[in-house]
């Protein structure tokens, strides 16, 4: 190894550091608290300022939680294309909830020949949902069960984010900016389109960035307003990407993961005018929910991603210092159970949703 250059011993030293952090645990720092369990293929979380909680399940039900009682099955719910991995999505509240009452649910509309993405604005009442409204709906559709994204975040100007996955048999689409597949789509919170919109005089005006695969993960850091995103490789290729407005990302014409047969999907990880990632994974831990950590119980997360790893059954801190990552680390892997929701809740503690038929809501606090 002494006739290494420098350059490439700081690189070894740097990735044997980097494998060091990876499945360090905070052992005895934290309790893991069941607030619900028995969930059929939960999907999103929110916490609503009284301290219960909407849930998602993917085969088309809304679900109040307050803990202690049993879960209540909210009415109103639209119909929702539950095959393959549709279904509903994410559960999101308005940021002026406290005052008007308004949720908005993504998730899968349409039939086997006919479906795609969708986003519904609904007010919530104690047990239904009221004043229903589709304020979007991705085009064209698409004839495939799979890859529909289905992440919304709001921004801090109030506009509204939705991913969008490129339907898994149409992946040229991604790189099509007249085609909602693929993208990300940027909204006012009535279903309107900003006219700052990056490519607001093309067919598709709500496109805000595009060159996706399956983003399922978005996610704000309110101190930096850095907006970051995580999209599926297909084997390998996991992306977590800084979201920038205009953005080309790649896919498929650049990319870390192989195809599901082993061929190439394309012989480029890199190519100019495409986005690089700012970390991405070989092999695929399949992320699922994130959140940029803003709690106080753990400082020591402070500004960090939470990631939920559907492979490999754990929570993935990725340690941020100035948008630079320096480091990852296993969470919770305890637990034993894919990981399909990371939130932070309105009380200031970390949620956390588990996959499959029998899902639990279970709460991070310190011990």
């Amino acid at each position: 190894m002494k006739d290494l250059p420098v350059r490439a011993l700081l690189r070894i030293a740097a990735a044997v550091a980097l494998w060091c952090m990876i499945g360090r645990a905070v052992a005895g720092d934290y309790e893991l608290t069941t607030v619900a369990q028995d969930l059929s293929e939960p999907w999103s979380v929110a916490q609503l300022p009284d301290g219960a909680f909407l849930v998602t399940l993917r085969g088309g039900n809304l679900l109040r939680i307050n803990e202690g009682a049993a879960a209540t099955e909210i009415r109103g719910v639209p119909e929702t294309y539950y095959a393959g991995q549709g279904g509903f999505f994410d559960i999101l509240l308005h940021p002026d909830f406290g005052n008007n009452q308004t949720v908005y649910l993504s998730y899968a509309h349409g039939e086997p020949g006919a479906n795609g993405t969708a986003i519904i604005r609904a007010t919530l009442a104690e047990q239904q949902l009221e004043n229903v409204e589709q304020i979007l709906l991705v085009a064209p559709l698409k004839d495939t069960p799979q890859h529909y994204g289905g992440k919304m975040l709001f921004l801090p100007d109030g506009s509204l984010l939705l991913t969008t996955g490129e339907g898994f048999d149409y992946r040229e689409q991604s790189q099509d900016r007249e085609n909602e597949m693929g993208k990300i789509l940027r909204i006012h919170d009535d279903g309107s389109v900003p006219d700052d919109n990056p490519f607001a005089d093309q067919a598709s005006r709500r496109v805000w960035t595009y060159g996706h695969r399956n983003p399922q993960g978005l996610a704000l850091d309110s101190a930096s307003g850095t907006v970051y995103m995580h999209e599926h490789g297909p084997r390998g290729g996991d992306e977590v990407n800084v979201v920038s407005a205009g953005s080309n990302y790649g896919w498929p014409a650049v990319t870390y993961g192989l195809d599901y047969s082993g061929a190439y999907v394309s012989p480029f990880t890199e190519a100019p005018g495409m986005t690089q990632p700012l970390l991405h994974w070989v092999p695929s831990i399949a992320p699922s929910g994130m959140v940029v950590y803003s709690g106080e119980h753990f400082p020591q997360w402070q500004g960090d991603l939470l990631i939920g790893a559907l492979v490999d059954k754990e929570v993935r801190r990725v340690d941020l210092e100035d948008g630079v990552v320096v480091g990852q680390e296993s969470l919770f892997a305890e637990i034993d159970a894919r990981i399909r929701d990371v939130r932070m809740g309105a009380d200031g503690h970390l949620y956390i949703l588990t996959d499959g038929s029998e899902g639990k809501l279970i709460r991070v606090t310190p011990r």
